[in-house]
């Protein structure tokens, strides 16, 4: 098939011919496609010059006539057995992590790196091989070495080789996350102007602590030593910037050295920062309440606990009058509140509240911190907490029941904190043991924020209901730590030095931003496990040398999505090794 152009004054007609043999042996053109004239071919063409388009549009035709004319026969003999220790099936799904990988320059980083380093590995293999094994074979790096050999593309390097390398990935965390972020935005703009900061934290399976690894409050409820976790997750949810810190460290000082590294070194300077109440701290909030030249360049978002607010505040967010709803006029009652019409309606009060230095030590140029207080209240949110309160409630009736209802420690989310005891009868009389029962006053107490959500900013301008939406997109770092924690399995973590503790978390970091800029690239349509099932499952089976590469997945809507987005496929009925090896190239294009 060729391509012809038809010009005339004012235009051309692009169309798609072929030479055909009729019968009597003449040889003649037919149209196999008229592609339009040269407006219709722009547009098809999508900012690409049309006449390369239209060309290379014709050179797929013929590829596709090519690949599906040629037959490959494959002889097997029933008798003959299969040669000791060859494999023959092998993962392609890592290639389009490789896209992202070297679409983000992750091989020049590694170059650079290398430069400044005498060894003879391949940190580009490793450092690779490393970010797709914790995506799709998460493990040790025992296992990883393993794992990283049923890709098609064998590694080049040995065991002691990875280990050796994580020294160089720890010395070099900074860097590879600033590089990380620069090229990022190469492939996808990076909205930077808010940035949500969480902590989290990582156990290890020993008993015995160090200068790292302490023991401290574990988010998994482990009796093990723990690392902590500091991280800032951008707007558009993909990881910006993190650091570790020890176990028993509190986790709101961290914010402010992490905060400073990425002002520094990412050039970001004007930035809404927001965290859970857990980080706020006051010194916190007035690192994050500056100003230049009367321009505000670095603000906060924050949730806020009701219970801790001044009694004055807490007055005022329970009660029942003087609330707002976006596009109405007037102000509403709660109590009037009807199920039926305002179930999802988000109802606002919202004031200025000024911290109070009269009692406290003032340092020269401190001022006070304004900050605006929002308080929102639905219907809906009430409904969930009183579901979330009923199930405790009936948890804490059957430990009641089972005589398990003593605790040590206290959780506000433990069922146990309903229950009370007491070693009098009802008719008042001293008893020997104690009597367990559930605490209505503890419950009635509760009841009282039930639909209630609070946040403090000190941002002047933008309205209620914009703070509250940005503030609700926290869900998204904490839905990357999941992905950490459970997909890629970043724990528990068996590495014993500080060097490679530090690199094992860059690795995971790393094969976060690649996997969120998949789901991106996805049009963000399926959900983690998805995806990342499907990569494991797309294994292609090679039944001898030279002999190609057969698909042994089935084609989904799903591996039709990931051949679109990057722009190659392995779903052919057969691919050729001269195929592959184009595939091959098509995966390590950077950009």
């Amino acid at each position: 098939m060729k391509l012809t152009v038809s010009k005339s004054k004012n235009s051309a007609t692009f169309y798609v011919q072929k030479s055909i043999r009729k019968s009597n042996g003449s040889v003649t053109t037919v149209t196999i496609e008229k592609l339009g004239n040269l407006d219709m071919v722009k547009t098809r063409a999508n900012g690409k010059d049309p006449y390369i388009w239209a060309q290379e549009y014709v050179d797929e035709l013929n590829r596709k006539e090519y690949e599906e004319q040629k037959e490959i026969l494959i002889k097997c003999s029933p008798s003959k057995l299969l040669k000791p220790d060859e494999k023959h099936l092998f993962n392609c799904g890592y290639l389009f992590l490789q896209s992202i990988y070297y679409s983000l320059n992750l091989d020049k980083i590694c170059s650079k790196i290398s430069k400044k380093y005498s060894f003879e590995y391949d940190l580009n293999d490793i450092l690779s091989r490393l970010i797709f094994t914790r995506i799709l074979y998460p493990s040790s790096k025992l296992a990883s070495n393993r794992s990283s050999k049923m890709f098609i593309e064998q590694p080049t390097f040995n065991l002691h080789d990875i280990y050796r390398s994580l020294s160089v990935l720890a010395k070099e965390s900074d860097f590879i996350q600033s590089e990380l972020y620069k090229n990022s935005q190469i492939i996808l703009p990076r909205r930077n102007d808010i940035l949500y900061y969480d902590c989290t934290n990582y156990y290890f399976e020993i008993e015995q602590e160090d200068e790292l690894r302490k023991y401290g409050k574990s988010k998994q409820h482990q009796p093990l030593p723990i690392v902590g976790m500091g991280m800032f997750m951008d707007h558009d949810g993909i990881p910006l910037a993190f650091d570790i810190f020890p176990g028993n460290k509190n986790e709101q000082p961290t914010l402010k050295p992490l905060e400073q590294k990425v002002i520094d070194d990412y050039g970001i300077d004007s930035i809404i920062i927001c965290t859970d109440a857990g980080l706020s701290s006051n010194a916190n909030r007035k690192f994050n309440d500056k100003t230049l030249f009367g321009e505000r360049i670095r603000s906060f978002i924050t949730t806020q606990s009701i219970k801790q607010l001044p009694k004055y505040l807490k007055e005022f967010a329970l009660d029942p009058e003087g609330w707002s709803l976006q596009g109405e006029t007037g102000l509403f009652n709660l109590n009037n509140l009807d199920e039926q019409t305002d179930y999802n309606k988000v109802f606002y009060k919202e004031r200025w509240i000024k911290e109070d230095l009269s009692d406290k030590k003032v340092k020269e140029g401190d001022k006070a911190l304004e900050q605006h207080l929002i308080v929102s209240f639905s219907l809906k949110y009430k409904k969930y907490h009183q579901k979330i309160r009923q199930s405790q409630i009936d948890r804490a009736n059957k430990l009641i029941e089972k005589g398990e209802y003593k605790r040590n420690q206290k959780n506000q989310n433990d069922p146990r904190r309903f229950i009370a005891t007491e070693t009098m009868t009802s008719s008042g009389e001293v008893c020997d043991r104690e009597i367990p029962y559930i605490d209505s006053n503890l419950i009635a107490e509760e009841e009282k924020y039930d639909g209630l959500y609070a946040v403090c900013t000190n941002l002047e301008t933008t309205s209620a209901e914009e703070i509250v939406r940005i503030n609700k997109k926290r869900w998204e770092i904490e839905e990357c730590f999941r992905i950490m924690k459970t997909e890629f399995s970043a724990r528990p973590i068996y590495l014993q030095r500080e060097d490679r503790i530090k690199a094992h978390f860059i690795t995971c970091f790393a094969s976060l931003v690649v996997f969120r800029i998949l789901e991106k690239k996805l049009g963000e349509q399926y959900t983690c496990d998805e995806i990342i099932n499907v990569l494991r499952s797309m294994m292609m089976y090679r039944p001898g040398e030279k002999l190609g590469y057969l698909p042994a997945y089935t084609r989904t809507a799903i591996t039709d999505a990931l051949h679109e987005a990057f722009g190659f496929r392995t779903d052919y009925e057969i691919l050729t090794d001269l195929s592959m090896k184009k595939v091959f190239r098509d995966s390590k294009k950077s950009r």
